[in-house]
């Protein structure tokens, strides 16, 4: 196998490029996404059913549907209902978002319910509110035990984010199908994508697991 650096190095400021790209819409995805999640996850644990039920139905929805069909929805037809026309970043920041919610709920609902009831009970007997019970002592326990799932979630998410170039979004594999199409090579355009995705996700998993320490 003849592997061609020189293709690599023409095409490296517009990898560059599209790895920044990557990283911010993976980013303002999964900040979007697990604050939507926050909300799902809530109701979806909520005594009354006119709330519990849509969540439901969303959570079913996300994950029982395929990603990309997902994306070609919001694309061709959330954003133009919204926004008159489409715009593939915007199109690919809600579509993962939307995405992402519907499992970070399910990871808000597990860490949650894993909390004993009778701190709950406790603090309420102490006059806090629902509310207070749940971001003065629920939340900040639950959240300890979600930062594995989260840091899965998160990195599924960023790989996840190379379905974009469907819809014109310049990132990795925009640029990685790019130099294929204008030099046809195999290895060139794809193992350096690889290697690059392979060390966003290596350095993301070594942040997290940094992050799990530091809050044990």
């Amino acid at each position: 196998m003849d592997f061609r650096f020189d293709i690599v190095e023409g095409y490296l400021p517009l990898l560059l490029r599209g790895t920044l790209y990557t990283v911010c819409i993976s980013l303002a995805s999964i900040a979007l996404g697990s604050l939507l999640g926050l909300g799902v996850g809530l109701g979806k644990m909520s005594r009354f059913w006119f709330l519990r039920w849509p969540m439901h139905a969303y959570i079913n929805f996300f994950r029982g549907t395929p990603l990309l069909v997902q994306i070609f929805i919001v694309h061709f037809g959330l954003i133009p209902l919204l926004n008159g026309k489409t715009n593939a970043i915007a199109a690919a920041v809600t579509a993962l978002a939307l995405n992402a919610a519907a499992y970070t709920a399910e990871i808000y609902r597990a860490g949650i319910q894993s909390i004993d009831k009778g701190q709950s009970e406790a603090a309420l007997s102490i006059g806090m509110t629902p509310w207070q019970t749940m971001r003065f002592v629920v939340l900040p326990q639950a959240v300890k035990r979600m930062i594995p799932a989260f840091g899965n979630e998160f990195i599924v998410l960023l790989k996840d984010s190379s379905l974009l170039t469907l819809i014109t979004v310049p990132e990795i594999m925009y640029w990685s199908n790019a130099m294929k199409n204008q030099y046809i090579r195999i290895w060139e355009p794809y193992l350096t994508a690889a290697c690059i995705y392979f060390i966003l996700t290596y350095t993301l998993n070594k942040l997290l697991q940094a992050l799990e320490r530091r809050v044990s």
